[in-house]
């Protein structure tokens, strides 16, 4: 059960719209304005539990005559709770149960894109429960489908690209210890690619470079007889990553994509007909991207992230030093 709020300031709100001479329809939508103010750009964990307590409030005055905006409210709490850190199920499953309430009243009342949204971030919080066992990936993909019959690259470009990059990561994530690992990893590669015939770099330079990156990821990973060809198809889609990413703008993604590139460059002879002489010069320039990568993630505090490239950074070295 979600605990109840006691903050000063949403009790203070709270009573402040009840005491209001607005229609209670009026009441029910500043509540949700307000929440959504919140969640909008939450700096700790309590401006999310605030907005859920001003969500209740909302579902408590809606009742059984404002079904349109008692479901809204149900998907703002939803929302809100898929983005309290947790590393527990708990937060996860009440999410579900309230987008699972939420979505007959959306699909009878609310727009095609209200619904879509909502089934955009259902399908996030489906693909979050997986690993507890407690939804299968193939219900995320299906849901985040059904958000596509919308989200068309038309007329949403942005969302279109953010549930191709769903959908494809939910690929891969199908594809581990699975007989049908080809296929599945496979699928992920021409969802990314499907998704890039109409996402560039011009109009959409952030949703290109995510594309692009994750496709490098998927590239690297993918099983193959010339799994040379998919480092070399791999190091080209970073490359375009990174005609967006760059230190300046955007660190911690600059710092993974080039954190991948370093990983592909690892495994590429320096000269592919003839894989025999080794890679000494991509292995510096590995070394390069990875000392890169680590001072950035080191700057911004991402201990872990920082902790496993100093450790590649180590056996690259003793690569080197082996081969020097």
């Amino acid at each position: 059960m979600i605990p109840s709020i006691t903050d000063a300031a949403v009790k203070a709100a709270i009573a402040a719209i009840a005491s209001e001479s607005a229609s209670t329809k009026d009441k029910i939508e500043m509540l949700i304005e307000m929440a959504h103010g919140f969640v909008k750009k939450p700096k700790t964990a309590q401006d999310l539990w605030n907005a859920i307590a001003l969500y209740q409030q909302a579902e408590k005055l809606s009742g059984e005559d404002y079904l349109l905006l008692k479901a809204r409210a149900k998907v703002g709490m939803a929302g809100a709770l898929r983005a309290i850190p947790n590393d527990a199920e708990d937060l996860l499953l009440q999410a579900k149960e309230l987008y699972t309430e939420a979505l007959p009243a959306l699909q009878e009342f609310a727009s095609p894109e209200e619904i879509a949204e909502a089934q955009m971030n259902y399908g996030l919080v489906l693909q979050s429960l997986v690993p507890f066992n407690l939804a299968r990936i193939a219900d995320s993909i299906q849901v985040y489908q059904e958000a596509l019959r919308v989200f068309t690259w038309e007329k949403y470009p942005q969302e279109y690209a953010i549930l191709h990059n769903n959908i494809a990561i939910a690929y891969l994530s199908m594809s581990s210890g699975s007989q049908q690992q080809y296929l599945f990893e496979g699928l992920a590669v021409q969802t990314f690619e499907a998704a890039l015939k109409h996402i560039n770099i011009i109009d959409h330079p952030r949703e290109y470079a995510m594309l692009q990156n994750n496709l490098g990821n998927a590239l690297q990973y993918l099983p193959s007889s010339h799994p040379l060809d998919n480092l070399v198809r791999a190091i080209a889609a970073y490359d375009e990553a990174l005609k967006v990413r760059n230190a300046k703008d955007t660190p911690l993604e600059y710092a993974n994509t080039i954190a991948n590139k370093a990983n592909a460059l690892f495994n590429l002879p320096d000269d592919l007909n003839k894989p025999e002489t080794g890679n000494p010069q991509n292995l510096r320039q590995a070394r390069a991207y990875y000392q890169q990568a680590w001072e950035i993630f080191t700057q911004h505090r991402q201990i872990e992230q920082a902790q496993v490239v100093a450790q590649i950074l180590q056996d690259i070295e003793t690569e080197i030093g082996s081969k020097g």
